[in-house]
């Protein structure tokens, strides 16, 4: 069963960082591309970004290029989004994806 626990949001000013993670199991992490995700209130999901299986290679939605970085650790099952530079309209609800799963979110809000 896919399990994927995300992890880290919370409420940061603009221009602030933050360190997503997520936590996968109940599938071999290492044998597939990744994903985040995202909600912004009253809006639909949006892809932010991806990850190939061995985390050469990385594709990002324009609006976060050059501030948000994903990468994995296969060892450890894990996924990460570093979130430099937020901005207010970065909030949202992230999701971790696999495919067609992704978890119960967590929240990151960007406000002063």
């Amino acid at each position: 069963q896919v399990q994927l626990v995300e992890s880290g949001g919370g409420l940061v000013q603009p221009g602030g960082s933050l360190r997503l993670s997520c936590a996968a199991s109940g599938f071999p992490f290492s044998s597939y591309e990744m994903s985040w995700l995202r909600q912004a209130p009253g809006k639909g999901l949006e892809w932010v970004s991806t990850i190939n299986r061995d985390g050469i290679s990385q594709g990002y939605t324009d609006s976060v290029k050059g501030r948000f970085t994903i990468s994995r650790d296969n060892a450890k099952n894990m996924l990460y989004l570093q979130m430099n530079t937020l901005k207010p309209e970065d909030t949202a609800v992230y999701y971790c994806a696999k495919e067609a799963n992704r978890g119960q979110g967590t929240q990151v809000t960007v406000s002063s």
